[in-house]
């Protein structure tokens, strides 16, 4: 059983390294904005200050739709490799460009990646997982995440003090190159993941699914033993034998998936709307408005992924043993209270620790909650043969979603000031704990196959 428990975490453990390259390229950004700004004359426009932070979010859209039907035809493996190499692109592309098109579309090509590994890795680990285990085994791809956030923030950290050398104002030297090497520095990762995609097994259920069940057989005795894999096979025939092969994207408008497809689709709108995401990649702003000089911000940022990395390891040792409903629950209502509390700090210009605590507690809360509990239910209650496209669609509203957040972010700030938006996103999370508690059924220690069973009747 040791052996079988080593080989699952390693094939999990290759698939979330998507979660690694997601998350880098997703914060690596925010620690840049300080000198690709000045280097694209930027300053002056909230409009496309907002558009450099949110264009991957384009490529992330419409990754995320695409990954849907193709890791449904082709293999969840394939679309991990597809991801890994498009992370290796917008690597190279993003840090060697002189125009801010350029800068924007590789940009674009980077959130391709994203959109793809944050669909296909959950899905994969889910579906590779024993439902004993499955939940800290998700949760492992957002450990990887924040792992990816942490890398991101103590690279620009670095390469930022290196260039600055201390100082508190930007030479012609850190605008022109520390950005560059901020990107560039996510080509280890990537490049890893490029070749370990090619050396994990396909997702068994997936290869049930399209008629290969005795490769399925074979790799789901190895992940947990012949019984194991008889029976995981016998509830797939069970489901899947009656059906037909092509699935559609109409297939999502069947009376017994429109419910719970909403239930999956406000979840991931909520997991963004509830605010956290603009303390990344719009940290240098908020810890300014705290009354943090520029030499302390990039500290404060590795400070926050620090604690994001100590509280999703809460979460992976919580997730199978307190349930999913609860661990939301915690983060919904948390998130309202904590930033009420930094609206009114900020409305009555608080500077200093006391901001600092806040931010810290409200990464706490979500790094144990929101973050990797959203991504467990979304790989879990979807029917295994439309488990793709379902997530990708899902997937695609995060974005939507992510970007809106992103996007608007600056111009919000300049509008009502960052006490009236955190106010505001104490009241999405206050709505998000409302629906909650009304609609999302507990999923922890269930097979996808009885799952598959209560949420489609």
């Amino acid at each position: 059983m040791k052996q079988t428990t080593t080989y699952l975490f390693l094939i999990c453990l290759v698939s979330a390294m998507g979660g690694l390259l997601f998350g880098y390229d997703w914060v690596v950004v925010g620690g840049a904005k300080i000198f690709y700004e000045p280097f694209f004359h930027l300053e002056n426009s909230a409009a496309l200050r907002g558009w450099a932070m949110s264009s991957a979010l384009v490529g992330c859209l419409v990754g995320a739709l695409l990954s849907g039907s193709w890791s449904d035809r082709y293999g969840r493996k394939k679309m991990l490799i597809v991801a890994s190499a498009l992370f290796v692109a917008s690597a190279v592309g993003t840090g060697a460009v002189d125009s801010f098109f350029w800068f924007n579309v590789y940009r674009i090509v980077g959130g391709l990646g994203i959109g793809i590994a944050s669909n296909v890795s959950p899905v994969y680990i889910a579906e590779v997982s024993p439902a004993a285990v499955r939940g800290k085994f998700v949760s492992i791809n957002q450990l990887t995440i924040v792992l990816g956030i942490l890398l991101a923030q103590l690279a620009n950290w670095q390469i930022g003090a290196y260039f600055t050398s201390g100082s508190e104002t930007l030479s012609e030297t850190s605008v022109e190159w520390a950005w560059r090497w901020m990107f560039w520095a996510e080509l280890v990762p990537a490049g890893l993941f490029f070749i370990l995609s090619f050396l994990i097994p396909e997702s068994p259920r997936w290869l049930a699914t399209v008629g290969r069940k005795e490769n399925a057989g074979l790799i789901l005795t190895r992940i947990a033993g012949k019984d194991y894999a008889r029976q995981t096979l016998a509830e797939l025939e069970q489901l899947t034998g009656q059906r037909e092969e092509k699935v559609h994207w109409r297939s999502l408008l069947q009376p017994n998936v429109r419910g719970v497809l909403l239930i999956g689709i406000v979840l991931a709108v909520f997991q963004q709307w509830c605010g956290i995401n603009v303390i990344f990649n719009y940290a240098h702003e908020i810890f300014s408005a705290a009354g943090y000089a520029v030499s302390d911000v990039l500290m404060n940022i590795v400070v926050t992924g620090i604690t994001n990395v100590i509280f999703t390891f809460v979460a992976i040792y919580t997730v199978d043993k307190w349930g999913r409903r609860t661990l939301m629950f915690v983060g919904s209502a948390g998130l309202a209270l904590i930033y009420f509390l930094l609206g009114s700090g900020y409305f009555w210009e608080v500077s200093g620790w006391p901001m600092l605590l806040l931010v810290v507690l409200a990464i706490a809360c979500y790094a144990m909650s929101l973050a990797p509990v959203v991504w467990v239910v979304l790989s879990e209650i979807f029917p295994v043969r439309i488990r793709g496209m379902a997530m990708a669609l899902s997937t695609f509203f995060l974005w939507v979603a992510s970007f809106l957040l992103t996007y608007t972010f600056p111009i919000l700030n300049e509008a009502v000031g960052a006490a009236g938006i955190f106010w505001l996103y104490g009241g999405i999370c206050l709505a998000g704990f409302l629906f909650i508690r009304a609609k999302l059924p507990e999923t922890k220690g269930k097979t996808l196959e009885e799952l598959e069973k209560e949420l489609t009747k």
